[in-house]
């Protein structure tokens, strides 16, 4: 139970860490990246956000430069997680993972 709540505060403080972050993330040229369903972001998104669902982010690589850093949000920060780790593999240096997409409105 207490590896459980502190995976959640983790993933609450890394959020916040990166949500800090945007203003000059953004100022870099980051790529604002969303991976859940087209259908969740179609309800509901943020500006300048670019939809690739999970599922298809391993053959999608080349629309996100490798050069610029990376913020990844979706629902709950999970699918993000897994697609930085993803990214991360394939050469991305510059990965955030923003957790819930509404973050990005921050």
């Amino acid at each position: 139970m207490l590896a459980l709540a502190a995976w959640f505060g983790y993933k609450w403080w890394n959020a916040r860490r990166v949500v800090a972050l945007l203003p000059a993330l953004k100022q870099q040229g980051a790529t604002l990246l969303d991976v859940r369903s087209m259908a969740e972001f179609a309800q509901a998104s943020a500006p300048g956000t670019v939809n690739i669902p999970l599922q298809e982010l391993a053959t999608r690589l080349d629309e996100i430069p490798k050069a610029l850093p990376v913020v990844v949000g979706c629902a709950s920060g999970t699918r993000s997680g897994m697609a930085k780790l993803l990214l991360k593999k394939k050469g991305y240096s510059a990965v955030h993972n923003i957790g819930a997409w509404g973050n990005f409105l921050k």
